[in-house]
This record gives C-alpha cells, sequence and structure tokens, in this order.
C-alpha cells in the first residue's frame, strides 16, 4: 500500500500570479511535520476535534480524534497501573526475603558448634523457604574433621566450584553434586549451589534442592543467595577455627 497523499490546490486572487489551478501534492509526513511545527492549530478550530473520525483500534466503528486521544490514554494508564502493581509486588518480595535473611543471621549468630551448622540450616531453609534438601560439605583446611559434612570431593569438582563468580541456579547442577543429595519421595527439580569462600580461598559448597522447578531459575537474580553464601562461610570458618 502506497503512501497517503494529500492534494492542495492553488486558487488564483489577488495576490497570486497562478493563471490555472496548480495541484501541490503533499505526502503525509509532510502534513504530521507540519502539525507539529504547529501545535495551536487545533486551539483554532476546534470544531475538527469532534468532526474528524478515525477508525476504532478495535472495531469497525469510527470515532472522533478526541475520543481517540482519550482510549490512548486510558491503555497508557493501563499500562502504567500494571507496571505500579509489578513494581509493588517485587518490592515485598525483596522486603520479605530481606527479613528472611536477617532471621538466618541470627540464627548463625548463636551457632556455636560446626557440627551442628548443618543440620540448622536445613531446618531453616526448609521451613523459610520451602527448599527440601539442604547439603553443607566442606574441604581443604577443615577436613581435620571428622563429620559427615567434611566427607571427601572429588578435586575436579572443587575446582569447577571455584571457577563460578556467582551461585548456581537452575534444573541440573554437575552430576556429581546431584550423590550429596539423600533419596526423597519426590525428585527435586531445581537446585542452587552456593560457593563458601573463607580467607583461604574456596573451602566448601552449600546445595539447596527443591521439588519446585521454579524455585531455583537460571534468570533469578543471586544477590540474596550470594548474601547467604558469605553469611555461611564466615560463620562456618569463624567455628573450625574457633570453636565455642
Amino acid at each position: 500500500m502506497g503512501r497517503s497523499r494529500l492534494t492542495v490546490y492553488c486558487i488564483p486572487s489577488i495576490n497570486c500570479s497562478c493563471e490555472n489551478l496548480r495541484p501541490m501534492t503533499m505526502d503525509a509526513s509532510t502534513v504530521a511535520a507540519w502539525l507539529h511545527s504547529h501545535p495551536d492549530f487545533f486551539e483554532t478550530h476546534p470544531q475538527l476535534l469532534g468532526d474528524l473520525q478515525l477508525p476504532h483500534p478495535h472495531g469497525t466503528h469510527a470515532v472522533s480524534l478526541s475520543e481517540r486521544q482519550l482510549g490512548l490514554l486510558r491503555e497508557k494508564n493501563r499500562q502504567l497501573e500494571h507496571r505500579l502493581a509489578e513494581m509493588i509486588h517485587y518490592a515485598e518480595q525483596n522486603d520479605n526475603t530481606s527479613a528472611k535473611v536477617h532471621q538466618l543471621t541470627v540464627l548463625l549468630l548463636q551457632s556455636r558448634d560446626l557440627s551442628a551448622l548443618a543440620p540448622a540450616l536445613r531446618q531453616f531453609m526448609l521451613t523459610q523457604f520451602e527448599v527440601t534438601q539442604t547439603v553443607l560439605r566442606l574441604w581443604g583446611p577443615l577436613t581435620a574433621f571428622d563429620d559427615a559434612t567434611l566427607a571427601p570431593i572429588d578435586p575436579t569438582l572443587q575446582s569447577q566450584i571455584t571457577q563460578w563468580n556467582a551461585p548456581y541456579r537452575g534444573p541440573a547442577p554437575p552430576a556429581d553434586v546431584l550423590a550429596w543429595c539423600e533419596p526423597g519421595s519426590e525428585p527435586l527439580r531445581s537446585f542452587a549451589l552456593l560457593p563458601l569462600r573463607g580467607p583461604a580461598g574456596l573451602f566448601g559448597a552449600l546445595l539447596l534442592g527443591a521439588t519446585n522447578p521454579t524455585r531455583f531459575t537460571p534468570d533469578m537474580g543471586a544477590f540474596y543467595l550470594t548474601r547467604m553464601a558469605e553469611l555461611i562461610a564466615l560463620t562456618a570458618w569463624g567455628l573450625a577455627q574457633h570453636p565455642l
């Protein structure tokens, strides 16, 4: 379909030298540019707002220019209301998560024994974040402790986790990590793996497994998981070096 064009005829007058009617063709962009540069046009011709008929965007009938503008404003308001509701929803989620991370901080400050840390984390993650399985594994300088948490870890897996800049989130962590989980009645469908780093570098990892496939997804943010990993790593390292 070609571009809309407007034909304007020059009518001879006293001040016009035209001998014949001469059609001058303007395309839609020229008209639009002219209206844009003359914003007072509809103020001096208000009757056009009601006279101009435009196709209705959701029907076959025509509406006036003012009605069309009102419809556009209503649609824009609906979009803004949707965005505002979405922002409020995420803000409430962040407030809720912040409160839970604070509760975790209090729990870690009350920790007195490294062997009791893993059970405490399992219970907290289950009740506060609906995480079905929580597995804490430590290695490196902490292997002197006799605890299931300190079972040997494949050096290749250790090296792989060391290279991560953020916790893993998704449905398929490294296969060796899945062996840490205990068999359950429902299969785990999403995971988060948090590297734990201390003054000497990586010394452990925390695996979180959930039956909910959307609990941990690759596109979710890692801010709170990273903060939780830092808090847990600091606590575990401190209890290992200076048991209370």
